[in-house]
This record gives C-alpha cells, sequence and structure tokens, in this order.
C-alpha cells in the first residue's frame, strides 16, 4: 500500500481528523509562501518583512506597512486549489472535525470548510483602531495609502496577528481542544518552525500523525506517515467517497 493509499485509508476510517496546515497549502493558488527558496524572506526590500509587518513599524511606519501589506499579502484574486476543496469535502462527508490554518487568506472557507481557527487572523477583517467599525478586504486594498476609516477618520487595522502581537487565546484554545481530541492530525504546507503556532502539535496523543510537506520538517521523526510534494496535487487525488463509515 502506498503512502497515499494508506492516507487515504486512515481518512475514510477517521470521525474528527484535524488538519493543521501552513503558507505551503496556498501556494498552489498562487500565494507566497516566507521561507522557501521564492518566499518573501528571500526576497530583497531594504527591511526584512518581519520588520516590516510588526506591530512596532504598524504604528510608526503605518504608510509602509500598508504599501507592503497591500502589494505583498494581499491575494484578494486568489481562488482555493485542490487542498483546500478536498478537506471542504472531508469535513462534508463527516471525516474531518476542523482545519487549523497559519494562513490569512480565507481560501479554506472560500472551499466550503466550516469549523475553521484562523491562528493568525484573517485579511478578511479590518476594524477602525478607533471607532471599531468592520471594514472588508477590498476597502483596505482599494484605499489610497493608509486606509482610513469613512466613520470617524482612525487607521483601519487588519485583523491579522502582527510580528510582537500575541495569538488570540480563544482561537487557540479552540485549536488545541480540536488537535486533542483528534483521531489523525494531518499536518501540511508548513516548515514547522514558527511558534507558538507549531507547538499545538504537542497536544496530539493519538498514533497517526500525518506530515504533507515538500521539504523535512523537525517533525518527521515523530510522524507516523510522511507524504512528500505539493500538498494539492496529493490531497487532490484522495477519494473518500463512498467510503464504509459504519
Amino acid at each position: 500500500m502506498t503512502e497515499l493509499e494508506t492516507l487515504e485509508k486512515w481518512l475514510s476510517e477517521s470521525r474528527r481528523a484535524v488538519f493543521f496546515g501552513g503558507a505551503g497549502v496556498s501556494t498552489e493558488s498562487g500565494i507566497p509562501d516566507f521561507r522557501s527558496v521564492d518566499g518573501l524572506y528571500n526576497q530583497s526590500y531594504d527591511e526584512p518583512p518581519e520588520t516590516i509587518i510588526s506591530h512596532s513599524y504598524f504604528e510608526a511606519r503605518p504608510e509602509v506597512f500598508f504599501r507592503f501589506y497591500k502589494e505583498k499579502m494581499l491575494w484578494l484574486d486568489a481562488k482555493p486549489n485542490a487542498a483546500h476543496r478536498t478537506l471542504a469535502r472531508l469535513e462534508e462527508a463527516g471525516h474531518l472535525a476542523a482545519v487549523v490554518t497559519q494562513n490569512i487568506d480565507g481560501l479554506h472557507q472560500a472551499a466550503g470548510s466550516r469549523t475553521v481557527y484562523e491562528l493568525h487572523g484573517s485579511v478578511h477583517r479590518n476594524y477602525c483602531t478607533k471607532c471599531h467599525t468592520f471594514f472588508d478586504a477590498r476597502y483596505v486594498k482599494e484605499a489610497d495609502g493608509i486606509p482610513l476609516c469613512d466613520v470617524c477618520g482612525g487607521v483601519v487595522k487588519p485583523d491579522v496577528v502582527l510580528y510582537e502581537e500575541p495569538l488570540d487565546p480563544a482561537v487557540v484554545e479552540g485549536a488545541v481542544e480540536m488537535i486533542s481530541k483528534a483521531d489523525l492530525l494531518m499536518v501540511g504546507g508548513t516548515s514547522l518552525v514558527v511558534y507558538p503556532a507549531a507547538g499545538l502539535l504537542r497536544y496530539y496523543g493519538g498514533d497517526r500523525l500525518v506530515l504533507i510537506n515538500k521539504t523535512p520538517t523537525p517533525y518527521d521523526g515523530a510522524a507516523d506517515l510522511i507524504l512528500s510534494g505539493k500538498i494539492g496535487e496529493l490531497l487532490g487525488q484522495i477519494d473518500f467517497e463512498g467510503k464504509d463509515r459504519t
């Protein structure tokens, strides 16, 4: 039995699998990741991306922050790929309990996933820093320079977790609960080097830890199954329709 066939069998047997994913899940939708050869961290800017998308930089130089953010992090025309669509179908079929994602692009929901824990927030939620009026991502994208609230004139901040900012405790708590109760944990498209998000894997106590990635990760030695390659291409081959769930 191949690795893919084993994963297919395990998923068909699962009742509460959880998927934990990172930037690599969306690269096949045309959204660049951070740490690969072509990722944001390996491109040349006057200042490192992790500096520009920090909380202190947002407050000190919002005009530069938003220039970078709108150019490099708002991919509003991107569409879900085979990985997003397969995960949504797995949830619909009753095999997948939740998606835990480090991504901020909203593509899991666009594909149809309903239970999604967004550890780093979402570009699709934006709030005025003064009056808390909500704005969508298109409003931010099309703003001339710094997006300002059309109610009070305050700066509109994306509801994404910047460097120096903590994760939302409620989101983390929900993700931990789902992972701790999972009968299968499938991890894909992530280097598993970003903490505290990567540390969530330690809450999984089962014996079906599946890693799907193009490159090795620090957790490979703990995995029960490893698939190497593009996650969209691999999950797109999963055939779980009509599997016996009795």
